[in-house]
């Protein structure tokens, strides 16, 4: 019989392994040597050594799930407890032991992670929902529209939560985006409303400015087309393809009138201007005749001059005020003249101003008087008071006589 450290073989040609139990049959051998035997057992346990070699190592360095490990620790303890093999079987019952925890602290260090990573992704989704809520009631339609968008993208990225809590948040998220939507349909249906009533309206503004086109009532047809555009710009936009083919129309029309009101006006203003260069000939001829010396011969010429002057037709707005005042410094001229000769050839104002101008002269000799009394009298007071009135006197005297002169003598 030969014997091994961890096996042996009987005379029968059993095999044994040694643990720390005791012998265990491991099996047979009947085809060759002792030493064939048991080096046949040995390599089965080798092969044992090299598989837990290999899962100590995917468990250490890659992502095998704990329970893919812990199912290929038991298949590997199976085969040890089943000891068909020579060797330590304790030895790898203790490294089994020890990866079975390896497993488990692993597994552990998962499930902690992944509960961060659920807590994470919680507070990640609220955040998500509450920023969706916040978003259901904006009215920034294409921003906040882009922006629940990217949230959903993003939800989609974050790991799912227990079923019930997954849920609950989907469902405010869901209708936080379903609220918005709902909004910006109304927003718009009412917007089309609104533009298919200002395509309505701007139609009838169309058809009137297009109607007024020909017209050749300057004044009021311009204030109609101004009326015309406010009330354009207050029935809002039209529908983006009505918008622009109606507002060429409506401006169209607007131009047809305008420019036939500008040709015409155009022709007037060269007339006007025509007029009024030969009205400021009339000013001129009409102020040569200043200072007036013959009043009859120029009156006469002034006359003339205003038969022109009425036989021309408007000047410009702008020129109107100042050639007119010309005109009418020279008529104010005349206007004093006539009224200079008056009053020198009516007997009746000369007698009362001659009438007048005596009745001063008295008053004023009289005073006179008075006060040389007054003074050779000593009353000196007195002959102050009657110098003050005498002083009066004397400038009406003085006014009168000029008056007087006015007459002739």
């Amino acid at each position: 019989m030969s014997s091994e450290p961890w096996g042996r073989v009987d005379e029968t040609g059993t095999v044994y392994v040694r643990t720390a139990g005791g012998e265990q049959v491991v099996g047979s051998w009947q085809a060759g040597s002792p030493e064939e035997a048991l080096a046949y057992f040995e390599r089965k346990y080798d092969g044992l050594v090299v598989e837990i070699d290999l899962l100590e190592r995917r468990v250490k360095t890659t992502d095998l799930s704990a329970k893919d490990a812990t199912a290929a620790i038991e298949h590997i303890r199976q085969q040890v407890d089943e000891h068909h093999v020579v060797g330590d079987l304790d030895a790898l019952r203790k490294r089994l032991d020890q990866l079975a925890k390896d497993v488990e602290a692993r597994r552990e260090e998962r499930r902690a992670a992944k509960a961060v990573q659920a807590d994470e992704a919680r507070q990640a989704k609220e955040a998500l929902v509450a920023e969706a809520e916040e978003l259901a009631a904006s009215e920034q339609w294409r921003a906040a529209g882009e922006r629940l968008r990217a949230l959903v993208d993003t939800w989609k990225g974050l790991p799912r939560l227990d079923r019930k809590a997954d849920d609950a948040l989907w469902h405010r998220f869901s209708h936080a985006r379903s609220a918005f939507s709902k909004r910006r349909k109304a927003h718009f249906a009412a917007l089309d409303a609104q533009r298919e009533e200002a395509r309505q309206t701007k139609e009838k503004l169309v058809a009137e400015a297009e109607a007024l086109s020909g017209s050749t009532d300057w004044g009021p047809t311009a204030a109609r087309y101004r009326e015309l555009m406010s009330d354009w710009k207050a029935a809002g936009r039209a529908q983006r393809e009505h918008e622009d083919d109606l507002w060429n129309r409506f401006r169209g029309a607007q131009d047809v009138f305008f420019q036939a009101r500008g040709a015409v006006f155009a022709e007037r203003d060269a007339e006007q201007r025509e007029n009024l260069e030969r009205k400021e000939e009339l000013v001129a001829e009409a102020e040569k005749l200043l200072p007036i010396s013959d009043l009859k011969a120029s009156r006469a010429a002034f006359r003339s001059i205003n038969e022109r002057w009425e036989a021309i037709g408007h000047v410009p707005r702008d020129a109107r005020a100042r050639v007119e005042g010309r005109l009418h410094t020279v008529e104010r001229a005349f206007q004093e003249a006539d009224e200079a000769e008056w009053r020198r050839t009516n007997p009746e104002a000369r007698a009362r101003a001659q009438g007048l101008t005596g009745q001063l002269q008295d008053a004023v000799d009289k005073l006179r008087s008075q006060v040389d009394a007054a003074r050779a009298a000593g009353n000196n007071a007195k002959a102050d008071k009657l110098s003050k009135e005498l002083e009066g006197r004397q400038a009406l005297l003085d006014q009168a006589l000029k008056g007087l002169e006015e007459f002739g003598g």
